[in-house]
C-alpha cells in the first residue's frame, strides 16, 4: 500500500493519443466566441482554445491525425468537455478474467457460462466447499485455505495473470452481451488504466425494494459516460466489474488488502494520483444480483458508510459531505430559514457571485447572461447538496436540532421531501417505483448510510469524513 495521498495533486501521465482516435464534445458543453471558448465539464470550467485548435473541431468532433490534433484531443479529454471515441480495440485474447468467490457456487456457475473463450482465474477465498475447476473452458482455480477478503483474492488473481489486461468480475454478476468490447476500446488510449461498465439489476422486478435498487443502487453510476475523477459526478467505480491495465495496477500495489470496504474507491484514487486516466462506460452493462432482503439491504448500506473514514485518512479532503463556495452556502442556509431577511441575504450573496463570475467572462458575448446561468446552476447544486447532507450525512445532528426547533423541523421535512422527489425524477424508469415509495426507501437508504458514516468516524476516532469543503 502506498502512502496516503490526495487525488487532487495527481501528476498528469503524458501519453500521445493514437491516430484515428476521436473526441466528441459533450452535448451539455456551451460554446462561445466561434467555438474558441468552451464552458462545461464537472466541476464547470472554462476552456480557451487557440483559433487553430478550435478550427480542428468540426461539428463537435475531433479526429487525431497528427501530434497537434493529439494534443488538442488530450486537452479536451482532460478538461472533461470531450468524450473519447476510440476506433480500435485490443483483442479479447489479451484479457484474463479474475473471479474472487466465497461460498457462491450457483453464482459462479452462472458467471462462467458468460466467460467461455476467455482465460479465467477463479480465486476461492476459503469457501466451505472448495471450488472444483469445470471440465470445459480455460479456467484455473486458486485457493486461499482461510478467507482473506475480496481485495486479497483479486490480488492473488492479478499476480497469476500474464495478459496485458485483467477483468475483475464478482461471482454475483452476469455480463451482458458486448460488455468486453465496449470497454476494451478505451485502452487504445495508452494513458487509460481502468474502465468500468454500468452495473444494472439482474432481477429488477422482484418487489418494491428490488425496483428501488434497480433505479438507485449504490453500484449503478448512471446513464452518462464520464471520466472517473475524485470530486466529479463519477468519483469512483465499484470493483464488482472493471477492467484494468495489469502493469498499471501492479505499479500502484494492487488492492489494499487491509481495507474491508471502499478498497475499490481507494484503488481508483491511487491510480488517478499516479497520473492514469479512468473511464466509466455505461454502454457496457453488467447485471448484479442485488441484495433485496430488507435487513441485509440496510446492513449493506451502513457497511458502505463505514468506508468514508478510512478513505478520508488515506486521501485527505476527498470525501466531504458538501463541497461549495462560502457564498453559495450562505445563500442556501439563508433560503432554508424561510424568512424575509434570509431571502434578502441569499439574494445579496448570489449578486456577489454573479459579479465575480461576470468578471471571468468579460471577453465573451453576453457575459451577464452566462454569469447568471452559472450562478443559478451553482445555487441549485448547492441547495441540493445541503438537502442531501442534512438527510444523509448529518441526519443525527438534524434529528437533535429538530427536537428543539420547529423551524429546523420544518426545514428538515421540506428538504427530505423535496430532495427525495428530485432524486426520483432524475432516476425514474419505466416500471419503477412511484414517488412516495421511492422517497421512503431513499430516506431509509440515507439513514443507514449516515449511521455507518458516523460509526466509521467514531471507530476511527477521526471526524475528517464529516468535514465539509467550503471554499472562499
Amino acid at each position: 500500500m502506498s502512502q496516503a495521498t490526495s487525488p487532487r495533486v495527481a501528476q498528469t501521465r503524458v501519453a500521445r493519443l493514437p491516430d484515428g482516435f476521436g473526441v466528441r464534445i459533450d452535448p451539455r458543453v456551451r460554446k462561445f466566441a466561434a467555438g474558441r471558448v468552451l464552458i462545461g465539464g464537472s466541476p464547470t470550467r472554462m476552456l480557451k482554445l487557440a483559433p487553430a485548435a478550435a478550427a480542428m473541431i468540426e461539428d463537435g468532433y475531433l479526429r487525431v491525425v497528427d501530434s497537434r490534433t493529439a494534443a488538442v484531443a488530450r486537452r479536451l479529454l482532460d478538461s472533461g468537455v470531450g468524450n473519447p471515441r476510440p476506433t480500435a480495440l485490443p483483442s479479447s485474447a489479451d484479457v484474463t478474467v479474475v473471479i474472487p468467490v466465497k461460498d457462491n457456487p450457483a453464482g459462479l456457475r452462472r458467471l462462467l457460462q458468460t466467460t467461455e473463450g476467455l482465460e479465467v482465474i477463479v480465486v476461492d477465498d476459503g469457501s466451505d466447499v472448495p471450488v472444483v475447476p469445470p471440465a470445459r473452458g480455460r479456467v484455473r482455480v486458486l485457493r486461499h485455505e482461510d478467507s482473506r477478503g475480496p481485495a486479497a483474492a483479486r490480488n492473488t488473481g492479478l499476480r497469476e495473470a500474464t495478459t496485458q489486461f485483467v477483468a475483475f468480475l464478482d461471482s454475483d454478476v452476469v455480463p451482458r452481451t458486448g460488455w468486453l468490447e465496449a470497454m476494451l476500446g478505451h485502452f487504445s488510449d495508452p494513458a487509460v488504466a481502468l474502465v468500468a461498465p454500468r452495473i444494472v439489476a439482474l432481477d429488477p422486478d422482484n418487489g418494491a425494494l428490488a425496483r428501488y435498487e434497480h433505479s438507485r443502487s449504490s453500484l449503478d453510476l448512471g446513464r452518462r459516460e464520464a471520466p472517473v475523477v475524485a470530486g466529479g459526478p463519477v468519483s469512483y467505480v465499484p470493483s464488482a466489474a472493471m477492467i484494468v491495465r495489469r502493469d498499471a495496477l501492479a505499479e500502484c500495489g494492487g488492492f489494499d488488502e487491509s481495507m474491508q470496504v471502499a478498497e475499490d474507491v481507494d484503488l481508483c484514487w491511487r491510480l488517478q494520483h499516479g497520473g492514469w486516466r479512468l473511464r466509466y462506460e455505461p454502454i457496457a452493462r453488467v447485471a448484479h444480483d442485488h441484495r433485496v432482503r430488507f435487513r441485509n439491504w440496510l446492513v449493506r448500506k451502513a457497511f458502505y458508510g463505514t468506508g468514508a473514514a478510512p478513505l478520508a485518512a488515506r486521501h485527505p479532503a476527498s470525501v466531504p459531505p458538501m463541497a461549495m463556495s462560502i457564498w453559495t452556502l450562505i445563500a442556501c442556509l439563508a433560503v432554508a430559514g424561510c424568512t424575509r431577511l434570509g431571502v434578502l441575504g441569499a439574494l445579496v450573496s448570489q449578486v456577489v457571485t454573479l459579479v465575480r463570475l461576470r468578471r471571468m467572462f468579460t471577453e465573451l458575448d453576453h457575459p451577464t447572461r452566462i454569469a447568471m446561468v452559472l450562478t443559478a446552476q451553482s445555487f441549485a447544486g448547492g441547495l441540493w447538496q445541503l438537502a442531501s447532507a442534512v438527510c444523509r450525512h448529518y441526519w443525527p445532528l438534524t434529528l437533535v436540532a429538530s427536537l428543539f426547533s420547529s423551524k429546523v423541523r420544518r426545514a428538515a421535512v421540506a428538504f427530505a421531501v423535496a430532495e427525495g422527489i428530485w432524486d426520483w425524477y432524475g432516476h425514474r424508469e419505466d416500471g419503477g417505483l412511484d414517488p412516495v415509495r421511492f422517497v421512503l426507501y431513499k430516506r431509509l437508504d440515507d439513514l443507514a448510510y449516515g449511521a455507518g458514516l458516523w460509526k466509521g468516524a467514531f471507530d476511527a476516532r477521526d471526524a475528517a469524513a464529516l468535514v465539509p469543503d467550503i471554499r472562499t
